[in-house]
């Protein structure tokens, strides 16, 4: 046997080992990525490394949103580690220093924030404090939703329960959705139609003497697939929301920190929120979330709730995410997000035009979304190809992945360092796969 067999076999040898140990110790069925998993060992701006030393260039993972591992933030964690951290129920700078910073950047009257580890807490904390401020109970997501894993949001994960919330103060929507349009309306008339979906669930909440606390949703509909949003659709549920008194949520751990082209996704859509959730990308990587609102709506709620988190915003935490904020200025990251994302959407739509596979492309900044169907006219999902470019692409070094009601949506979500030599490698080889998977035909 040559040198190169025996190193292959030593390889799965050790890999089947590997998820041998997982499952023991994890559980089964424990989430894993691609059909041969990735064991990686290293990252750096947007590329990752796996253990036979392969790179990969990134082209999912939002969490490390100004790169992996980059040297402004490790630096700023190990100097605060090393001097000191603990929990924020004693006076320290950096907290209040990152408060400030962080919430300058949004608009009146989101001036307040409640520091928690992760998105799922922040969502979650966002539903109290919309549920203590309107004494009500009922919340709104959409059909295709995540919002975390705490037991009050993982009501609203339709994303894995066939578009269904579950439990008596949840109710879901159909999210708008511009290419497979409800019952193939069109503009205005669709607008309305997914408004009025709106307005039965809040009338429902009312009838079960449940009453309606408000509107929970991602700006971009990130979950959903990033689809393109019928004109007017969110100004119309804020009017509704505001209407019967309830709070609009925005869930920012995937739209917000410059993934849009704009700081914020509020901003990008033009609807601002009464309360606003941050997560992910915040600390590249480092557990940090976020609650932000007004000022009135967080000292209402303190007065009557006695909320703490131990480590949600502690001094290391802080310093990462103030060193992300600024990296995200000082290498002027928004704008980067914006034209380069332009770029590769563009880029996708010039291949649009040589693949029939590819039946939509969208999505803002540099988070894009590309539908994958089997027959363009009938926009039949090709959930099977999907999944074969998603593996096919790793096979070449690029990391991407699917989403969407049918799993057929390729999601491309980079760090925002990504360049447009980045995104040229990232078509070119799109281009290489689907080419090649079409010819090997069953495309379905």
């Amino acid at each position: 046997m040559s040198n190169t067999s025996t190193t292959s076999a030593g390889r799965a040898s050790q890999q089947t080992e590997l998820l041998r140990r997982r499952e023991k110790l994890l559980g089964k069925n424990t989430p894993l990525f691609y059909d041969q998993p990735l064991h990686l060992v290293r990252g750096q701006g947007v590329h990752l490394y796996d253990v036979n030393g392969h790179e990969y260039l990134d082209v999912y993972n939002n969490v490390a949103n100004v790169g992996h591992c980059h040297p402004r933030v490790v630096a700023a964690l190990s100097g605060q580690a090393s001097t000191l951290n603990i929990h924020t129920r004693y006076l320290h700078e950096a907290i209040l220093d990152y408060a400030e910073n962080l919430t300058s950047t949004f608009a009146d009257p989101l001036s307040t924030v409640m520091f928690t580890c992760t998105g799922s807490e922040a969502n979650d904390l966002a539903l109290r404090v919309a549920r203590h401020a309107t004494g009500a109970m009922g919340i709104i997501c959409t059909r295709e939703t995540y919002h975390g894993n705490t037991s009050a949001v993982d009501e609203l994960a339709t994303l894995f329960r066939a578009g269904e919330a579950v439990g008596a103060h949840v109710k879901s929507v159909p999210f708008p959705d511009g290419y497979r349009p409800e019952g193939g309306l069109q503009d205005q008339e669709l607008c309305d139609a997914y408004l009025r979906s709106i307005d039965q669930a809040i009338a429902e909440f009312q009838q079960e003497g449940i009453g309606f606390a408000g509107v929970l949703i991602c700006p971009i509909f990130a979950n959903e697939a990033v689809p393109n949003v019928p004109a007017g659709y969110l100004n119309g549920v804020a009017e509704r929301v505001q209407a019967h008194n309830g709070l609009l949520i925005f869930d920012e751990v995937q739209s917000g920190f410059g993934r849009t082209g704009q700081l914020w996704g509020y901003e990008y859509v033009g609807v601002q929120p009464d309360i606003v959730t941050l997560g992910k990308p915040m600390g590249n990587g480092h557990p940090i979330a976020a609650v932000v609102a007004s000022s009135e709506l967080v000292n209402a709620f303190r007065s009557d709730v006695m909320y703490f988190n131990t480590f949600g915003g502690n001094p290391v935490s802080c310093a990462v995410a103030q060193a992300v904020l600024d990296v995200i200025e000082d290498e002027q990251l928004v704008s980067n997000a914006r034209d380069v994302g332009h770029y590769l959407r563009s880029g996708l739509q010039d291949l649009q035009q040589v693949h029939e596979v590819m039946g939509d492309v969208r999505g803002p900044g540099l988070f894009l979304g590309v539908e994958l169907v089997s027959d363009r006219q009938a926009k039949q999902p090709a959930t099977q190809l999907a999944a074969q470019v998603i593996n096919t692409m790793k096979a070449k070094r690029v990391l991407i992945s699917k989403i969407g009601p049918f799993d057929n949506v390729l999601k491309i979500r980079p760090p925002i360092v990504f360049s447009k030599n980045n995104a040229d490698q990232l078509l070119d080889t799109l281009d290489e796969v689907l080419t090649e998977l079409v010819k090997q035909g069953g495309i379905s």
